[in-house]
């Protein structure tokens, strides 16, 4: 990680400290920057040096338009003015871990083919509550790759309760 990443995610936990509205904004840029990191078309776009600043800017605003908060948009654009698109991904990485350790909490990432509903992303928050010794916030990732089950990060650690890991484990037990 970047100094650069860093200073960004210093900053935008301030201004979201500042504002009140951390989480909402922090799961937005979660989102936003996994979009923008799978959309090969869009990320060339966007960190195109030859595209003038207030045109990446434009193309942010008219494709979050009112589907985003106004500051999620902004801190988006601030990123896209500034040339550094392709660190949003390790900028809101880090943002996470701020958060998280401002919060005596940990920040998972759960993979899973379907939405969970809201009853289970409460179960699987207490489940890692009680094994981590820390409040859990959970970070939902719809990802089709994933057959069933899920497969959750937190930091550096992978929990993966896939089907894929399970068949795999029984072929190698035979």
């Amino acid at each position: 990680m970047s100094d650069h990443d860093a200073l960004y995610a210093d900053a935008f936990l301030s201004l979201l400290r500042a504002e009140g509205s951390g989480n909402e904004v922090t799961d937005e840029l979660f989102r936003i920057s996994r979009t923008i990191e799978g959309n090969d078309e869009l990320n060339q776009a966007l960190s195109n040096p030859r595209l003038p600043a207030d045109k990446r800017q434009q193309i942010i605003e008219d494709i979050l338009g009112d589907k985003a908060l106004p500051l999620t948009t902004s801190l988006v654009s601030l990123v896209v003015g500034n040339g550094r698109i392709r660190e949003l991904p390790q900028i809101v990485e880090r943002l996470l871990d701020l958060n998280a350790a401002k919060g005596e909490k940990v920040v998972a990432q759960v993979r899973s083919a379907v939405a969970l509903s809201d009853d289970q992303i409460q179960r699987l928050a207490a489940a890692l509550a009680k094994s981590q010794g820390k409040q859990v916030e959970i970070i939902v990732i719809v990802d089709p790759s994933v057959l069933g089950g899920i497969v959750t990060q937190i930091g550096d650690t992978v929990i993966d309760g896939s089907v894929r890991q399970r068949l795999s484990q029984l072929r190698e037990s035979f």
